[in-house]
């Protein structure tokens, strides 16, 4: 079974961006939540982390600060 992978970012974030692509390049389907119009998820988002910033990314149980790009290939097994 593949990992639900769930990205939180906002529309100016340019790692954000960078994220959303590798996932796409890779084939990994998403769902991206914009923090920026979703209070709830941004609530939920800092709950989990204490991170503010974005991107935050969800791999299963596994939570990424940032675009990690090492650490993302590492979850997934990938390279």
């Amino acid at each position: 079974m593949a990992l639900k992978v769930k990205i939180y970012s906002t529309p100016t974030c340019p790692h954000c961006k960078a994220a959303k692509n590798y996932f796409k390049s890779l084939g990994i389907p998403f769902e991206d939540v914009d923090v920026s119009k979703d209070q709830r998820e941004a609530e939920l988002m800092v709950k989990k982390t204490h991170q503010y910033g974005v991107p935050v990314i969800e791999l299963g149980n596994q939570i990424v600060i940032g675009f990690d790009r090492n650490k993302i290939d590492r979850i997934l097994g990938v390279r």
